[in-house]
């Protein structure tokens, strides 16, 4: 049977979980939201989702799948022009991207991906 390791273990959920080569990370959203754009929203997630991967030894080249979600599909240009430029050429995930009411009303941008180690 496969380890599975927890980490970031809080009262209602986990950062992400490691199970066998691959790692889930739960829905990720901007540390400071309040007042910040969906570009900086953005960047702020994908800089935590770096920072995840690398505790558990992998990197954004190794990240298979990455679901989006966007408060208002009318920023879907300005979240892409953030991810465009981070997501490496070459090594893209599948993605999906969807309109979505997120848990407050601060939020823009909710990214969660899984990714082999």
């Amino acid at each position: 049977m496969a380890k599975l390791t927890r980490i970031g273990v809080g009262p209602r959920l986990c950062e992400a979980v490691v199970h066998g080569d691959m790692i889930y990370l739960s829905g990720q959203v901007a540390d400071k939201a309040a007042g910040q754009s969906v570009a900086a929203q953005t960047a702020d997630i994908l800089e935590q989702i770096d920072r995840i991967l690398a505790g558990a030894g992998t990197d954004k080249t190794r990240i298979i799948e990455a679901t989006i979600w966007i408060a208002d599909i009318a920023t879907f240009a300005e979240m892409n022009s953030v991810w465009d430029k981070w997501v490496p050429q070459g090594n893209t995930p599948a993605r999906a991207c969807v309109e979505a009411k997120l848990a407050r009303p601060d939020l823009t941008v909710e990214i969660r991906v899984n990714a082999a180690i």
